[in-house]
């Protein structure tokens, strides 16, 4: 009884971290535009202490009964381990293992069995393999941690006829660097990754990284594409306007900017999503880009602040690359908001709290005069601290936005929620709503793909940004996913589909 209590609590910590702790890890200086769908072979095998490749021995052996009372013995299959990936010592070829499995495969099939809990290992749920994915999988435990080799190895299942291995190296590409994919110039296919980017049944996120990758190692001979596709009205071909906003400008440099400012910036007819786009692009080359001067962008920022109703937007940009100049007039802002741009207060206090001119000081005192309850929610939600910095607003958006939500506008998450360090509330309704209006105020930064039927303009739910709840405490913090994953254990385990597993 010790040990199966031993082995629930170690399942408890595994589930917990991966669910916690992996999502937060691959936060950071991941490929700008392109967000992972799922923890990748090296990570899972990182986590595990023994891996190996099995090929099917025996099925069950048919239940005569059903199991009787919780966590009863159940059938398990039994399996050869013909290969070790990693575990020396505790597992070694030939050996039988017994472990849990649903499927029907036929005898000698190979599945991917990984263990923890050692020395009396906890087998998980096999993940059946091709022969590709055999080989691949013994390359990878091969391959330098970071680097070109790794990423030049990864780039070759790029769009895999294996979808397994092509959603792998898409993942190992989603959480690298800029810097990193940068580095793999020489080894790109540009004539592959056209292919691609014209390839309609490719998915958004795994276009927006063809794009990255296209800025990188394009031409001027690319730009007649991409500006068909940026001013396209089919959808499909704006998919993942973001980065190609972004590739174009890359390219194009300064030059391509008016373009996208006359599409996009100053024009008020301009869907959210593509707006909140071309905020996007702009943001990477201010901060990784590095082919346009930052106050020339900043140009391209001051546009927005002509649309009162998404100027929130682009405020803590002009924080974040100390753009004082801008205080009077986001005061006006300020100071003439409705019911409309309401939303636009919290950030104007932020601002004008870091903002070092002495005129910042009396135009704050201003503000409390005119809407005290603004100023309260900034201090509330945004304490000062002496290293108060405006936050990335893409990266506090990607870990502040609910997963779902997250998922469905293409990994790009939500500005809005962010002003400086902390997360504006959701609205309560948010996932159950199916209206156009509500949709944009809970997905204003859908996939393109997805955005045609979303209206011009909509705003976030009014009632969010004048009542916002209390930050959670400690206990909530934590609580919530610790007491969510032990649930989930409760759940998988009675339902006896083994302790963990792949996808």
């Amino acid at each position: 009884m010790a040990q199966s209590h031993s082995k629930l609590i170690s399942s408890a910590v595994l589930a917990v971290t991966i669910g916690v702790v992996g999502p937060l890890a691959a936060i950071g200086t991941a490929c700008p535009f392109c967000s992972a769908t799922a923890l990748t072979f090296s990570e899972e095998i990182s986590t595990m202490e023994v891996v190996v490749i099995a090929r099917l021995a025996a099925l069950p052996p048919k239940k005569e009964k059903e199991v009787e009372g919780f966590g009863g013995d159940v059938p398990k299959a039994k399996f050869e381990i013909v290969r070790l990936i990693k575990g020396d010592g505790l597992a070694k070829p030939k050996e039988t293992i017994e472990t849990l499995y649903f499927g029907d495969a036929k005898l000698g099939s190979a599945f991917l069995v990984m263990g923890i809990d050692s020395p009396n290992v906890m087998w998980s749920t096999p993940l059946p393999l091709s022969d590709k994915a055999q080989e691949y999988l013994g390359k990878i435990v091969k391959l330098p941690r970071e680097g070109v080799e790794r990423f030049t190895f990864f780039q070759n299942y790029l769009e895999d006829a294996d979808e397994m291995l092509a959603r792998d190296a898409y993942d190992e590409f989603a959480k690298a660097s800029y810097d990193t994919v940068r580095s793999l110039k020489e080894q790109m296919d540009h004539e592959k990754l056209v292919g691609w980017i014209k390839d309609s049944n490719i998915p958004a996120s795994r276009r927006r990284l063809y794009l990255v990758m296209l800025g990188i190692c394009g031409s001027e001979e690319d730009l007649p594409m991409l500006e068909k596709f940026i001013k396209s009205e089919d959808r499909k071909e704006k998919s993942g306007l973001d980065a190609l906003i972004a590739c174009y400008i890359t390219l194009k440099k300064e030059a391509g900017l008016p373009l996208i400012e006359e599409l996009f910036l100053k024009n008020k007819k301009s869907d959210y999503a593509d707006t909140y786009a071309a905020i996007m692009a702009l943001r990477f080359h201010a901060s990784e880009g590095k082919v346009v001067e930052k106050k020339r962008l900043l140009q391209g920022f001051h546009y927005m602040l002509e649309r009162p109703e998404l100027a929130d937007l682009v405020i803590p940009d002009l924080a974040r690359y100390e753009d004082w100049g801008s205080a009077e007039k986001l005061f006006a802002l300020y100071k003439n908001a409705d019911e409309k741009t309401s939303w636009v207060r919290v950030p104007v206090v932020n601002y004008l709290r870091v903002c070092p001119l002495p005129k910042a000081k009396e135009l704050l005192k201003e503000c409390e005069k005119i809407d005290p309850q603004a100023v309260k929610r900034a201090n509330t939600f945004f304490p000062a601290t002496p290293s108060t910095q405006p936050t990335d607003p893409a990266k506090a958006s990607r870990v502040n936005f609910p997963k779902k939500l997250h998922e469905s506008s293409g990994g790009l998450g939500d500005a809005r929620q962010v002003a400086f360090d902390a997360p504006l509330p959701q609205p309560e309704n948010e996932l159950e709503s199916s209206t156009a209006a509500s949709a944009n105020a809970a997905l204003p930064t859908q996939n393109a793909a997805e955005s045609a039927s979303i209206n011009k303009g909509a705003a976030p739910a009014k009632a969010l940004r004048q009542n916002p709840p209390a930050a959670l405490n400690l206990w909530q913090l934590v609580g919530v996913p610790v007491g969510a994953g032990l649930v989930l254990l409760f759940v998988q385990w009675s339902i006896l589909r083994g302790p963990f597993g792949r996808r």
